[in-house]
């Protein structure tokens, strides 16, 4: 399939929705290529995840809270320096969400410095952009190694480390200085693969002034990990779930754009008006279960055969491929669509940053992560905005988002879950009550606990602590 584009086929009169569009990209983008293979989970259990901790982990996660809306709560953050440590800098979710919150930073005047830890040797377009979109919000990018970047570290007054590998910064670069900066540093974790669990990246942990994890699952897991495997206890942890960046929800809320959005999308698709759209979008990786998806999406079509339902035509459509560089998996998903003979229900399509196209444009996401889930799925969070129905598995983040049986149905995750999943396909194809409600349900909840605003009073009552936490132990 030829690359898709987004612009080419609307009419001059409907382009202004799509212009301003352009601009929501990394907002838009962050759940999409985080972690592809996990390790294995056994989640039945449906309800939200409770904090059963011995050592210090705090959220404000479940509690939209009372948000001051006059006063931006990062506001105490004016004039700090904060030095922003990324294990590499590229269209994943780690480094997204990271320049995220640069941006927000930088929106009260603080001072930012960014450094990637690895970058490749040769110039990369993409490493480029994404400098240059920092340098022109005021983000200082700096070399990862050398004396001035030594500097600033001890000079911050806030470290913060993103991703699990990003510690290997520390004794590389650091060196001798580790100890006088490690008091100060904060450690954003996402990861929940196994192999991040190597000494050599988190040694340091113990000795850091905080943690800040996505979820309450990925929280357990590191502390039950790092105890069990390497025989270290986490610090003070903190559990912040995401929220939705006002770009996106002014889209989410603008029912005009939602409508030209949607038009455009599935005519070029060649997506009729009555058709119902189910959409997976994450990186085509087995971790994220577009396999599993397309064999429960077939199982869907066989039982409105059988069972001679009156549904609307159903479609599916997957977004995160890599038109450039085709994957072993991706080819495999290719032809379970060839051999199965459902070309004209299945379309891949090429990763990309503007997502909110396509929320608008579908009928139902499904978020089908696999083994532990998604450490949080801030593509979830998103698709409610727009009032979808979310089907997931019920594993990681998601059960700390997706309401079972009101905002969306969950299912299990590996192989048992390919037939409920088609169940609750069925399901939502043949209620469309229950896909407005569950819809208008998701918006609510995310209005009240997963916007920008929420995810900020949340980082900011974390780096409050942290910041308190350094000074005590400057003065000491």
């Amino acid at each position: 399939m030829a690359k898709h584009s987004t612009t080419s086929l609307v009419p001059v009169q409907k382009r202004w929705p799509l212009m301003v569009l352009l601009c929501i990209a990394f907002s838009t983008a962050i759940a999409f290529f985080i972690g592809a293979s996990f390790s294995s989970c056994n989640s039945h259990d449906y309800s939200d995840t409770k904090n059963n901790f011995n050592t210090p982990i705090h959220s404000s996660a479940l509690d939209g809270g009372a948000v001051e809306k006059e006063k931006n709560p990062l506001s105490f953050m004016k004039s700090k320096l904060v030095l922003l440590v990324s294990h590499e800098l590229s269209l994943s979710g780690g480094p997204l969400l990271l320049m995220e919150l640069a941006f927000l930073l930088r929106a009260v005047s603080a001072r930012v410095v960014w450094i990637t830890n690895q970058k490749p040797s040769e110039r990369d377009e993409v490493v480029y952009s994404l400098e240059q979109r920092m340098m022109d919000r005021g983000v200082e990018v700096m070399p990862a190694k050398g004396q001035e970047v030594v500097d600033t570290a001890l000079k911050a007054d806030l470290v913060i480390l993103n991703t699990a590998v990003a510690g290997k910064w520390l004794d590389a670069v650091l060196q001798e200085n580790v100890a006088r900066v490690l008091p100060k540093v904060l450690w954003w974790i996402h990861e929940m693969r196994g192999h991040y669990f190597k000494l050599e990246y988190v040694k340091h942990l113990p000795f850091v002034a905080g943690a800040m994890i996505d979820s309450h699952t990925t929280a357990e897991y590191w502390k039950d990990r790092t105890h069990e495997r390497l025989g270290i206890q986490m610090p003070e942890t903190f559990v912040v779930h995401l929220g939705n960046s006002k770009d996106l929800m002014e889209v989410a809320e603008d029912s005009v754009a939602r409508r030209v959005l949607r038009e455009h999308i599935r005519e070029s698709l060649g997506v009729r008006k009555d058709d119902l759209l189910f959409a997976i979008i994450n990186s085509v990786s087995r971790g994220k279960g577009q396999d599993l998806f397309l064999k429960a999406f077939y199982e869907a079509l066989q039982f409105s055969q059988v069972r001679k339902l009156k549904v609307p035509p159903m479609r599916a459509i997957v977004v995160g491929s890599d038109m450039g560089a085709q994957t072993k998996f991706e080819t495999e998903l290719r032809n379970f669509v060839a051999e199965k003979k459902i070309q004209d229900s299945v379309q891949f399509v090429n990763k990309t940053l503007n997502v909110a196209p396509y929320l608008a444009s579908i009928d139902v996401l499904v978020q089908n992560s696999q083994a532990r889930g998604e450490c949080f799925g801030r593509i979830t969070i998103e698709a409610m905005a727009f009032q979808l129905p979310v089907l997931g598995t019920a594993a990681g983040g998601t059960v700390e988002i997706v309401v079972n049986g009101t905002t969306g149905w969950l299912h299990p995750a590996g192989k048992e879950g390919i037939t409920p999943l088609a169940e609750n396909i069925i399901r939502l194809a043949t209620n469309i009550e229950m896909r407005k409600t569950m819809g208008q349900k998701g918006y609510t909840r995310v209005k009240d606990m997963f916007l920008e605003q929420h995810m900020s009073h949340r980082i900011s009552l974390v780096l409050k602590k942290v910041l308190q936490k350094a000074k005590r132990e400057v003065r000491r």
